[in-house]
């Protein structure tokens, strides 16, 4: 086995990254041919979600692999392979194992223990298969992997370590209420009739909401979807389906909105919220940065009694002897970051100022230099400093005061990858902008449950059976021609005996053949069975060719033995 993973998920780049090498449909077949095509791989898979892009592939050298496969995700996804690398992490043989097991069982998820990934999993397995690239080393792997995702969930409480990112996302919405709560009533405009949607609007009809409006680009799969929520057993929900180009009139009227489409570009604009927002209230939506900005003083002036400390460059500053235009904004002329990086005589004219005296004219009087003039004037710096009392900072802003923002008239989930939803929504007073990248942040702290660890030591387990299981098989087709070679010598043997003996009858001759048979399987039987328990063991591929030098079998013949039990499990393969 030389399984190499080349990729990039939320763990490993930052979001902007993330949505610009996202890979459509067309591009993953494209990928998949063009890896297969390289002269380094034999089998290839590619795992693409909304938070990751892995490359999977069967080479046979692993730097060669690495480099054309990091080229192949740089070229097919859009971004140049300089500024892509950083973010790449690349796995190899039982570690590259580990980890899809590993993402199989949500581990590696952005909300860890989510199910989704399954299905995504199984997708990428049957893409593979579709286009011929899965051998037999893949077919098995993405098999195994489902498996193992299946155990984990069955056997342990990794779906109460997290949730799903729908439920995750509607909780960060509802801001921690209890999202039943939070939902019933509402009016819901979902965006697109994808997997990811239709979860979306499930959970929204079982969580209550009045109605679910429906648009999507091909008009007929929003209608299905509707029609399907509409007649739900466990929900009761209005449902039903608009075109993509009603969903500004449907976003006035909506007081929660979900969007996961495959559109490349914006899907809601912030000018397109705003309008909706305006249209719905009648108050402006504007950004509350400015708003912000005034509070922050306004709250100093009210908490403190005190006039907050000029800005750089104010009048307030003008018998200071540095030029405080340099100062950054936000930072205190008085501390750390306005004398940093100057020489001891200016820092000593800095101290007489912050003391409330006046600056130094260093021009009348001789100034020396120098190791001892330089501690002389820091002490006397410091002396100052500790008379007034005053502590430096340590480069950073001083605190924002927050100021409350008006409740939200429109929440937004945005589950897409590339976003659907203007980032500058975040500013935009009355709505609630949950994305993707927000996600990331608030799960980054989620508390981890104790099932977790179970699941861990399962896909510890399962990682050395398969590697046990795929070095036993490789040394299968290796016995099998030894015992084809034994077959060989028999019927040979057999064949000499009858030309010796012409009289021989039949019953005697079958007993011969019987006998010489069962001595050969006999003498064949400890050895074949002990090589292949010594190949399943970490260190055990060599145990294929010593077995090959020993009895001086036929490469070809191995090989050909391969091809055919390759053909078979083709032949046989399925969904797990």
């Amino acid at each position: 086995m030389s399984l190499l993973v080349v990729g990039l998920s939320h763990r490993s780049a930052p979001v902007s990254v993330l949505e610009r090498a996202s890979l459509n449909a067309g591009a993953q077949l494209k990928l998949l041919q063009d890896t297969v095509a390289a002269e380094p791989a034999t089998e290839a898979a590619v795992l693409a979600t909304c938070n990751r892009i892995e490359l999977y592939a069967d080479v046979d050298k692993f730097h060669a692999g690495v480099a054309e496969l990091s080229t192949l995700l740089a070229q097919h996804s859009g971004v140049g392979l300089e500024e892509l690398t950083p973010y790449l992490y690349v796995h190899y043989e039982d570690r590259a194992v580990h980890h899809l097991f590993s993402v199989a069982c949500g581990l590696d998820s952005m909300v860890v223990g989510e199910g989704q990934i399954l299905g995504q999993i199984k997708d990428s397995l049957a893409r593979a298969q579709d286009l011929h690239t899965a051998g037999r080393l893949l077919n098995d792997l993405f098999q195994q992997a489902l498996r193992v995702g299946k155990r984990a969930h069955s056997e342990t409480g990794i779906d109460r370590a997290g949730q799903s990112l729908v439920t995750f996302g509607l909780e960060q919405l509802s801001a921690g209420a209890d999202v039943q709560q939070w939902a019933r009533g509402k009016r819901a405009l979902v965006i697109g009739a994808g997997s990811m949607s239709s979860l979306a609007a499930a959970t929204l009809a079982r969580a209550g909401v009045a109605e679910i409006v429906v648009a999507n680009r091909t008009f007929e799969r929003a209608e299905r979807l509707a029609r399907i929520l509409s007649e739900g057993d466990d929900t009761d929900v209005l449902a039903r389906a608009v075109p993509m180009d009603s969903v500004p009139g449907e976003l006035t009227r909506a007081d929660v909105a979900v969007s996961c489409t495959g559109a490349t570009g914006l899907v809601l604009t912030a000018d397109a919220v705003v309008a909706s927002v305006e249209g719905r209230t009648g108050a402006p939506a504007v950004a509350d940065t400015a708003v912000r900005e005034t509070a922050v003083r306004e709250t100093a002036v009210r908490d403190t009694g005190e006039t907050p400390l000029p800005g750089a460059g104010s009048a307030a500053d003008e018998n200071c002897p540095l030029d405080l235009s340099s100062v950054p904004s936000g930072f205190s002329v008085m501390g750390e970051a306005a004398v940093a990086g100057m020489d001891a005589a200016t820092l000593e004219q800095h101290g007489a100022w912050a003391a409330g005296g006046t600056a130094v004219d260093r021009t009348r009087e001789t100034v020396r230099s120098g190791p001892e003039a330089d501690t002389e004037l820091i002490g006397a710096l410091a002396a100052t400093a500790t008379r007034v009392g005053r502590i430096p900072e340590r480069r950073r802003p001083e605190p924002v005061v927050e100021v409350p923002r008006p409740e939200p008239v429109l929440f937004l989930l945005d589950l897409a990858m590339p976003r659907d939803v203007d980032a500058a929504v975040h500013r935009l007073a009355g709505v609630r902008l949950v994305d993707i990248e927000s996600l990331a942040d608030a799960s980054a702290d989620a508390p981890m449950a104790a099932d977790v660890d179970m699941v861990r030591r399962i896909v510890a387990d399962e990682v050395t059976a398969f590697g046990a299981a795929q070095r036993a098989a490789h040394i299968t087709p290796t016995v099998v021609a030894l015992r084809s070679m034994a077959a060989d010598v028999v019927a040979g043997e057999i064949a000499r005996l009858e030309g010796r003996l012409p009289g021989l009858d039949d019953k005697h001759r079958a007993e011969i053949t019987q006998t010489v048979k069962r001595v050969v399987d006999k003498l064949l039987h400890a050895p074949t069975v002990r090589v292949k328990q010594l190949a399943a063991e970490p260190g055990g591929a060599g145990y294929a060719d010593a077995l090959r030098t020993l009895f001086d079998l036929d490469q070809e013949t191995v090989a050909s033995v391969s091809r055919a039990e390759n053909s078979t499990t083709e032949k046989n393969r399925g969904p797990a």
